[in-house]
């Protein structure tokens, strides 16, 4: 079996660490990549052929996983070659994964839950052909959510509408609390409720966001332009916030 792959970020990078069998083929392409992307490629030692068409054509299972503004011209462009299951694993609204769904013939939404490049994520599924890819259940814990598509997008943006606008939270208060000088009181005093773990993986959340701040606004735009008959308040000032 070949996996494909279109987009090589952490996404694809921790699947193929965690994907690891005999049976199993990773491909992708260096086709205008950056030179960061190529390299990282090459440590891989996956196979690499010379155009992303070529690697539509030749996967059993096509995943596509790049930022969400690039998501529906990935599925204009390469779904039509996809004669496998094509997996949607890019963080975009149900709206988009319905747009994806129109230039895919066996699409599965899914959604990475979990740190992106832990050794144990989840990986939730929707869509009619997602009980298909319950074998990977061997590699990575597999959700299947539903046999609707978008259903596992919908949860995908419930859940960062709670992390990205906690992520702001914590930035604007730890740079408050780093101004008066009390920024390990303030994890302390935080780490009594919420447990004596909370700095590590506070600081962690906070590198993260601002380390990749831009798809994150990303996403949330996405969660805005969905939910655009709820409030919001919140989600918006996180917004603001990631932008400043």
């Amino acid at each position: 079996m070949k996996i494909g792959l279109i987009g090589f970020g952490k996404v694809s990078q921790n699947l193929i660490n965690l994907i690891k069998s005999q049976d199993i083929t990773f491909i992708t392409s260096t086709e205008k990549r950056s030179q960061s992307t190529i390299e990282s490629i090459k440590k891989s030692g996956i196979e690499v052929v010379d155009t992303f068409k070529e690697v539509a054509l030749a996967s059993d299972i096509l995943i596509s996983a790049n930022s969400p503004k690039n998501a529906v011209d990935v599925a204009k462009e390469y779904g039509k070659y996809a004669k496998g299951i094509y997996l949607d694993l890019n963080n975009v609204s149900p709206d988009t994964t319905f747009k994806i769904n129109e230039h895919v013939d066996n699409l599965v939404d899914g959604a990475v839950i979990g740190k992106i490049d832990s050794k144990n994520p989840i990986l939730y599924l929707s869509g009619p052909k997602a009980h298909e890819l319950e074998f990977l259940n061997e590699f990575i814990d597999i959700k299947i959510v539903s046999d609707r598509i978008g259903d596992a997008a919908i949860l995908k943006l419930l859940r960062s509408t709670y992390t990205k606008t906690l992520s702001a939270i914590l930035i604007e208060s730890s740079e408050i609390a780093k101004k008066h000088d009390l920024e390990e009181d303030f994890f302390e005093i935080l780490a009594l409720s919420e447990g004596k773990d909370f700095k590590e993986k506070s600081e962690s959340r906070i590198n993260n966001t601002l380390n990749s701040k831009t798809r994150k606004s990303e996403e949330l735009v996405e969660i805005i332009n969905y939910f655009d008959d709820d409030e919001l308040v919140m989600v918006k000032a996180a917004l603001k916030k990631l932008s400043q």
